[in-house]
């Protein structure tokens, strides 16, 4: 039994979901940053209203804004993350390969898996030039 009245909304919502996927990815972090920084304040504030002192180095850490450090654990860790994803990929792959209908859907999903498979050692090698030029240094 196919419902035929729906087809023509399939673009629509699937356009609809992708733009929506891409905002919500951009805001829901900025949103739960300016939530965790609101905290803060409010905690530093009811400190103040106390009469208590602030250190230096808290009032620094408020006033910038931190950012990681660029380590070669940090880009081993984002490689792992990335090759993970591409072997998920991969694997989903050998596994529609076996379903007759989706057959055909092996190839695209094994092109498709190089892309954060490259990334992916990309960063394992820019972890290995950053460990090899830390041991210089």
């Amino acid at each position: 039994m196919e419902n035929s009245g729906l087809l023509p909304l399939i673009p629509i919502v699937s356009t609809f979901m992708f733009f929506s996927t891409i905002i919500l990815l951009v805001l829901v972090p900025r949103w739960l940053k300016s939530r965790e920084r609101e905290a803060l304040q409010a905690t530093l504030k009811a400190a103040i209203e106390r009469g208590q002192s602030l250190p230096p180095e808290v009032i620094d850490a408020i006033t910038r804004d931190q950012k990681p450090v660029q380590s070669p654990a940090r880009d081993l860790r984002t490689a792992v993350i990335w090759l993970g994803i591409a072997a998920g990929l991969i694997g989903f792959a050998y596994a529609l390969g076996y379903d007759e209908n989706a057959a055909d859907a092996f190839w695209p999903l094994i092109g498709i898996s190089a892309f954060p498979g490259f990334v992916g050692v990309a960063y394992l090698v820019n972890a290995a030039i950053g460990r090899r030029a830390k041991g210089r240094g």
